[in-house]
């Protein structure tokens, strides 16, 4: 982001121009393309455009180097000009409803998955699916299907996740009441719970007993368990980050915006989680084969 108290560069500027959001953008793109032609290459395939073979694996790894390079110039930049007093009351305003929106667009992005999971569970034998009516039997799970036990790893990692959240509000409390060694003994914890987390769901994916391509039930399963798994990482890293910079003593009572980010988004991958486990383990499983029963 550019310093809103340098002098600007050009009359016809307010600021000085960042060059992040243009390169962003130049890298969403490329990586975009890049999924395409990494795709069309893993099958084999061609990916003609111009009379020209562009199926390249190498375009989406050197988009989502571009990407993930902006992001942490980017996020560098945003701590940087916290540090010089330029996140005033309107601008940390303002990046709170940045983060606000950001999590309201993650929400409807989980709301997709669940819409998949609810229309193929409560109408598996629809008259007009003939397909579906075909691979679950008229049944929701598939006929036939093994489900995980909701009682098992997928409560345990309920449990962990829970205690997670604890940990990152005692982080939080600590926080605002000057303890740095609370909030980095929190944040320590809260990390080690979402490692944990990933750890448990890995175990339990590699013995699953069901597959992605077995049925709309391992699609809707993985898919919504993956994503959220992916989140959890992405949640994890993120406080990774606040625990470095707690140590390094970034942080004040005052001004602490991005541990808060971290914490609501954390606290988002909680209820997430609690929706995942209600509604695909305990009450998807009702009345089904449940594996090692």
């Amino acid at each position: 982001m550019a310093d809103a108290h340098a002098k600007p560069q050009h009359d016809y500027h307010l600021v000085n121009p960042s060059p992040w959001p243009f390169l962003g953008s130049v890298g969403a793109l490329v990586t975009a393309v890049g999924g395409v032609c990494l795709m069309q290459y893993l099958k084999a395939g061609n990916f003609p455009v111009f009379g020209h073979n562009i199926a390249n694996p190498w375009l989406f790894f050197i988009g989502l180097i571009i990407v993930l390079y902006t992001m942490f110039a980017w996020w560098s930049d945003t701590i940087k000009e916290a540090h010089e007093g330029h996140h005033t009351r309107v601008v940390s305003l303002h990046l709170r409803y940045g983060m606000i929106m950001f999590i309201a667009s993650e929400v409807m992005f989980f709301v997709a998955w669940f819409w998949a999971f609810f229309d193929a569970s409560l109408f598996p034998g629809e008259a007009s699916q003939y397909a579906r009516t075909a691979f679950t039997g008229g049944v929701w799970p598939p006929k036939g299907l093994e489900v995980l036990d909701p009682f098992h790893l997928p409560l345990y990692n309920t449990i962990i996740l829970l205690l997670s959240g604890t940990t990152v509000t005692w982080a939080h409390h600590a926080l605002l009441h000057g303890d740095r060694k609370g909030l980095i003994n929190g944040l320590v914890l809260t990390v080690g719970l979402g490692m944990l987390f990933t750890m448990v769901q890995a175990y339990e994916y590699m013995h699953a007993p069901f597959a992605f391509k077995d049925s709309i039930y391992g699609a809707t399963f993985f898919m919504a368990t993956g994503f959220h798994g992916f989140h959890v990482i992405i949640g994890t890293i993120f406080l990774l980050v606040c625990l470095v910079r707690a140590i390094r003593g970034d942080f004040t009572p005052k001004q602490h915006f991005g541990f808060e980010a971290a914490a609501w988004y954390w606290h988002f991958v909680d209820v997430v989680w609690l929706f995942l486990f209600s509604a695909i383990y305990v009450w998807a499983s009702n009345g089904a084969m449940i594996e090692g029963h």
